[in-house]
């Protein structure tokens, strides 16, 4: 980060633009996590889908889990990275599954995860422990 003249650092837009959009998924997220654990249509929903109870909380709790983790700097990569993976079932189960399933909210939030996690793999990397590839200078 640079300062400018007023002694105040300058943050890049394309920071500002991925903290906008982890912040509005960690909404969406907790919001759709709270659905889950407050039953109502989501239970019916799951009753549908066949597979119990059970996934509805799995759901919940990877859903609460990531949207916090979105808004910790350290683990925004991997968090996105878990929410595309939720929203790929999500996706399915909503065009293979429920007979009147919307896939597009779904869909919509596949992208947007998946599109954060690729802009955060650094931190994805630095997590696991992935060393960054040597470039080629032969191209």
């Amino acid at each position: 980060m640079s300062e400018g003249a007023s002694g105040i650092r300058s943050v890049p837009i394309g920071t500002i633009a991925l903290w906008i959009v982890r912040v509005a998924l960690a909404a969406e997220f907790l919001y759709s996590g709270y659905l889950l654990f407050a039953g109502g249509h989501t239970e019916q929903t799951f009753a549908v889908i066949g597979l119990g109870q059970w996934l509805r909380y799995v759901t919940g709790v990877l859903e609460v889990a990531g949207a916090i983790s979105l808004l910790i700097p350290r683990f925004g990569g991997p968090a996105a990275l878990l929410l595309a993976g939720v929203m790929v079932g999500a996706s399915i189960t909503e065009m293979f599954i429920l007979e009147n399933g919307g896939p597009v909210l779904p869909l919509i939030l596949l992208i947007l995860s998946a599109t954060l996690a690729w802009f955060l793999q650094d931190q994805t990397k630095t997590l696991f422990g992935i060393e960054p590839r040597p470039e080629d200078d032969d191209y």
